[in-house]
């Protein structure tokens, strides 16, 4: 009998039935063993019952959460955690659906954290320069300087604050009170990073090439831009006076 993974991948979804396939199948098919976790946000265009025929064919690896609509990224990833750390995985993944990062990666990621090097470790664009492909020029720069800026106002080390591709050690998220993380859009990524560090954590990153979506519709907007300029001051407000948890220094 094959043994449980040690690894989950959460993968929030809406209206991915074009993607779904194909990214459960990529990480399935990875030398590494990982399970995954697809949070569907009741997507109407039938996402969800792409996943359910992917459960059958790869029995005990694969779990979906449906949710009652479009909840928020953050949510999807804080009930993801909750039942990740319920499932007892050790490495807890954040991806996106539209292969803008590659599943190839997830190894990489995850002995990173493995090796006790790092407690998060980033999948990062901006760790050897500009590592972005199919973006508009001024998606990169106002995404590089949104890095820069969050960097300067929160005192983070971390080259790709905003990157939503992160390999996590269960001890990060079963510290830092879930609870209390407060953005749903593009702030949520900035915000754990931000408390995963406060908590006295190892935030690390390793080079990805980061790929535009081909297939679906992007989900940015400018209102999670404005979320993340002006939570990141009340982020950093805030921690003057909040207590943090502190870390746990075992080794993995």
């Amino acid at each position: 009998m094959e043994t449980k993974s040690d690894s989950v991948v959460i993968i929030p979804m809406y209206n991915e039935r074009e993607n779904a396939a194909a990214i459960i199948d990529a990480v399935m098919e990875l030398p590494v063993r990982f399970d995954v976790l697809v949070v569907d946000d009741n997507s109407p265009d039938g996402t969800a019952a792409v996943v359910q025929e992917k459960m059958a064919q790869y029995p005990g690896r694969i779990d979906l959460l449906r949710r009652s609509g479009k909840l928020g990224l953050g949510t999807a990833y804080i009930e993801g955690f909750r039942r990740a750390l319920r499932g007892n995985y050790e490495y807890i993944f954040e991806m996106d659906a539209d292969f803008s990062h590659n599943p190839k990666d997830l190894p990489a990621l995850r002995q990173a954290c493995a090796s006790g090097k790092m407690d998060v470790a980033v999948g990062s664009r901006y760790l050897t320069g500009v590592n972005v492909v199919n973006w508009p020029m001024g998606r990169v720069l106002m995404s590089y300087f949104a890095s820069k800026y969050v960097r300067i106002i929160t005192g983070l080390k971390v080259k790709d604050t905003t990157a939503g591709f992160c390999c996590y050690r269960r001890e990060v998220l079963r510290t830092m009170e879930l609870d209390k993380i407060r953005f749903k859009g593009y702030a949520f990524q900035i915000e754990m990073k931000f408390t995963a560090d406060k908590c006295g954590f190892k935030v690390g990153e390793v080079p990805i090439v980061f790929v535009n979506r081909v297939l679906g519709t992007s989900k940015m907007s400018s209102g999670i831009f404005s979320e993340a300029f002006f939570g990141v001051i009340r982020l950093k407000v805030s921690s003057w006076t909040r207590k943090f948890p502190k870390a746990d220094k075992k080794a993995p």
